[in-house]
């Protein structure tokens, strides 16, 4: 990373690349989530030991859903956990935008700073309004677990959710809520429970951490989507300030939507070197 912007410059903006190891206080003892982590790597060993199969014919749905998510990176590495750190990370801004790394950035994002948080943490598009039925449906039901009794005495299944990919924090009102604490409680209620309080990923613990903490902002910032379905209106995506290709479809893989795929895809020069060693496949041209 340091050699790709070393070699790529896009001042005037300054770029600044760190690793994980930079940071001293990423310790077990101040960070909660590499506790969890480890108690989760437990979990998937349990299930499966070091090289076990995944399934055995006599699962249910729900225990097989559970071992599935026991061996999902998106809940070992710790990089995903990070986000709820910012305030951490960077304990002298005041506020900042956060972009995923499977996002496109297709228009000026400086007039974010000028919006309104009302006193609120997060500014996120929610995903339980919009034209798009399928990408736009998303409430707390479509993450969680409601038949758990946790779950089902705890959050309301109609609440809306918001998505993960493009948001501006503000870290001085965050520095004075208890959402991490939050975040921390809800993981280790989730391990207790056999992974069986919400589908995978880091979102569902985010979603209960920041409730009251977000303030909805217009969707046109942030479309998500690209990488699980293809319905896409493609001049919705062409008006979009970020795209998002969450989803298993990268645009970087051979399964992503062909009809998205070049929105990403447009701004690689596979020529590069760096790009030639990812081994980052240049879309086929089919012939007519």
């Amino acid at each position: 990373m340091h050699s790709w912007f070393a070699l790529n410059s896009i001042a005037p903006a300054i770029v600044e690349v760190k690793g994980v190891h930079q940071f001293d206080w990423l310790t077990r003892e101040n960070v909660p989530v590499l506790e969890a982590i480890e108690n989760h790597r437990g979990v998937r060993n349990h299930y499966h030991g070091d090289h076990g199969t995944v399934s055995s014919a006599s699962d249910n749905p729900r225990v097989l859903a559970s071992k599935l998510q026991a061996r999902s990176p998106k809940y070992i590495s710790l990089l995903n956990h990070l986000r709820i750190y910012l305030p951490e990370l960077f304990p002298n801004l005041s506020k900042v935008v956060f972009l995923d790394d499977d996002i496109v950035v297709q228009r000026d994002l400086s007039p974010l700073w000028a919006i309104n948080l009302e006193g609120k943490v997060n500014g996120a598009v929610e995903t339980c309004r919009g034209e798009d039925s399928w990408v736009m449906s998303k409430r707390f039901r479509t993450y969680f677990n409601f038949s758990h009794p946790v779950i089902a005495r705890s959050l309301d299944p109609d609440e809306c959710a918001w998505a993960y990919g493009m948001n501006i924090f503000d870290l001085a009102a965050w520095r004075k809520t208890n959402i991490r604490d939050t975040y921390h409680f809800w993981l280790k209620e989730n391990l207790k429970s056999g992974l069986t309080l919400w589908k995978f990923g880091t979102l569902p613990p985010s979603l209960i951490a920041f409730r009251g903490h977000v303030h909805g902002i217009d969707p046109s910032w942030h479309l998500l989507g690209l990488g699980y379905q293809d319905k896409t209106d493609i001049e919705s995506v062409r008006r979009a300030a970020v795209i998002h290709y969450n989803g298993q479809c990268k645009p970087w893989l051979d399964i992503a939507f062909k009809n998205l795929q070049p929105f990403w895809t447009k701004h690689v020069n596979y020529s590069n070197d760096f790009v030639k060693n990812c081994h980052i496949l240049e879309p086929r041209h089919v012939k007519e």
